[in-house]
């Protein structure tokens, strides 16, 4: 079970290295990478709160403050008050953030079909593993 646990732990931050080093040559960070999935996917909506991606992100409120202005200078979101409160911020993706983002999940689509090929070829790293011993 540990070494199972090992190899999924080494596949996951193989991907995670894939991921930020993809981001970066997007010309984005990895943290405006995963802002902009949390926007686009993580409430169903197509856009999100500043408290929503906080929780999405399990970061600080003020930090999340600080990387949406970010993107918002990048030009990858737009961010507005909502009406019936305007301490809330709705954020939602400019649409170089939508081509920034399809890119990249294109991307990490192909990447995660070569290491599930990869895991079943070896039959190391894969869930199902971790829990048939």
């Amino acid at each position: 079970m540990v070494q199972g646990l090992a190899r999924f732990r080494y596949q996951i931050r193989k991907f995670l290295r894939f991921s930020e080093q993809a981001a970066r040559e997007a010309g984005i960070t990895p943290q405006q990478h995963q802002l902009l999935l949390g926007v686009a996917g993580f409430t169903g909506r197509g856009w999100a709160t500043v408290s929503e991606l906080a929780e999405f992100l399990q970061e600080r409120h003020n930090a999340v403050v600080g990387l949406v202005e970010r993107a918002r200078t990048r030009g990858l979101v737009l961010k507005q008050s909502i009406e019936c409160d305007r301490r809330v911020v709705r954020v939602e993706l400019t649409a170089e953030g939508r081509q920034v983002l399809g890119r990249l999940s294109a991307t990490h689509r192909r990447e995660l079909t070569r290491l599930q090929q990869g895991a079943v070829r070896s039959d190391q790293g894969t869930v199902q593993s971790l829990f048939i011993q």
